[in-house]
């Protein structure tokens, strides 16, 4: 059978949705990874919106392992 649109978005976009502590075994954090992400460049943005808008386009084209590598890198302390 095959996916709908919507499976196949939840798919790529799977390691995004997931909170930060299901996905890796070194963050307590209930956050999902995408919310992660967001708050981490309003940080280093001088919580400029726009700027932190278009830094995080990149990830919603990315596979969920480079998404869940790029996590690791910016988030893992």
């Amino acid at each position: 059978m095959a996916e709908t649109a919507e499976e196949k978005l939840e798919e790529k976009t799977k390691v995004l949705d997931t909170p930060m502590n299901e996905e890796f075994d070194w963050s307590t954090d209930k956050t999902p990874v995408r919310d992660a992400l967001w708050n981490h460049y309003m940080e280093n943005n001088n919580k400029d919106t726009m700027k932190t808008e278009s830094e995080m386009e990149k990830y919603l084209d990315m596979s969920n392992e480079d998404v869940k590598k790029a996590a690791v890198d910016l988030l893992k302390k």
